[in-house]
């Protein structure tokens, strides 16, 4: 499946956000936090908000780094997303829809004060 982008870059504020979560959850990856935050946003009923966002950091991966064995299924996920929210899943809108629902995530499990470890995380997905 071709991916909507060849190269995942963060914001600088991401990749802050980012070492927050390293910290308490012991998690060391980068795209493995990131996974967590594009299901994270993925699952919130609304749209992200459509704001610009600058790709500033030297936080960068592949998409298959990003998704892993994962990939294709995330790359499902965010086009059925798309489809739900009514906008295309031309690889333009997949890129840009992409990009907002990982910086909604980061955002989302940095600003949660109840993820102090990794078991947090964990409890978010059987919550919900």
């Amino acid at each position: 499946m071709e991916p909507p982008l060849e190269r995942v870059r963060l914001s600088q504020t991401a990749k802050e956000q980012l070492l927050k979560l390293k910290r308490f959850t012991k998690i060391d990856q980068w795209n493995i936090l990131c996974r967590w935050a594009l299901c994270r946003s993925l699952s919130e009923k609304t749209p992200p908000s459509l704001v610009p966002v600058r790709l500033d950091s030297n936080v960068e991966m592949t998409w298959r780094v990003f998704g892993g064995e994962a990939s294709d299924i995330l790359l499902i996920a965010l086009k059925q997303r798309c489809y739900n929210d009514g906008l295309g899943t031309d690889k333009q809108t997949l890129a840009e829809q992409f990009t907002l629902h990982l910086h909604r995530g980061i955002g989302y499990l940095a600003g949660d004060p109840n993820i102090k470890k990794i078991e947090d995380l964990i409890e978010l997905v059987a919550k919900n």
